[in-house]
């Protein structure tokens, strides 16, 4: 990723003590981007996130490791934007408890300018890899669901199936997600359909 060709990013950088939290969204700054420094309120984090919507949040973890997982925890699940860690020492207790609630990198210190950018540099390449593998996981069990229908309906085998679909596609002139997704909505609507059934 150039870092001289992309815009200036929203950076969320929380702690509770207000001296290294100035210093490092200072840092964050230097580098071109929106620093949005906030003490670690738990109650407010939330609806800031949500608010503000960052590209990237940081988590300067102290003395309070307790707070710092509670504020990552609160952040992935608000946010849409990975959460980097800042450790003023090396913690692998830390880290592993951290990963659990969804931290995508960790960097020690947070002084070094380059350091900095090039972890947010790296970590937005792992968000947006994510996010693709999770959306073709996605795509993969509509179709899945796509030819379970298609054989159900047509009495025909997984191959053939997917050849069903396939050809429809090119016929088409469709993305084979599209037409499986499609093929799947449709079934939804059908009267029968354990989806479309009124609740007793």
């Amino acid at each position: 990723m150039d870092t001289e060709l992309q815009e200036p990013l929203r950076v969320l950088v929380a702690d509770g003590r207000p001296a290294r939290l100035r210093e490092i969204a200072q840092a964050v700054a230097s580098l071109g981007h929106e620093a949005i420094p906030r003490e670690g309120d738990l109650n407010g984090i939330g609806s800031l996130t949500s608010a503000v919507r960052p590209d990237v949040a940081m988590v300067i973890v102290g003395d309070q490791s307790e707070q710092a997982l509670a504020l990552i925890g609160k952040i992935v699940h608000e946010a849409s934007c990975p959460v980097i860690a800042i450790l003023d020492v090396q913690d692998r207790t830390f880290i592993r408890e951290a990963a659990k609630r969804g931290l995508f990198a960790y960097i020690t210190g947070g002084d070094d300018l380059q350091e900095l950018q090039s972890s947010i540099d790296i970590v937005l390449r792992r968000f947006a890899e994510y996010h693709a593998l999770e959306g073709a996981f996605g795509r993969r069990a509509v179709t899945e669901r796509a030819k379970g229908i298609l054989m159900e309906r047509h009495g025909v085998d997984e191959d053939a199936a997917f050849a069903l679909l396939r050809r429809y596609s090119e016929r088409r002139g469709m993305k084979l997600a599209d037409v499986a997704t499609a093929v799947a909505e449709a079934h939804a609507l059908l009267p029968g359909d354990p989806a479309t059934r009124e609740p007793v």
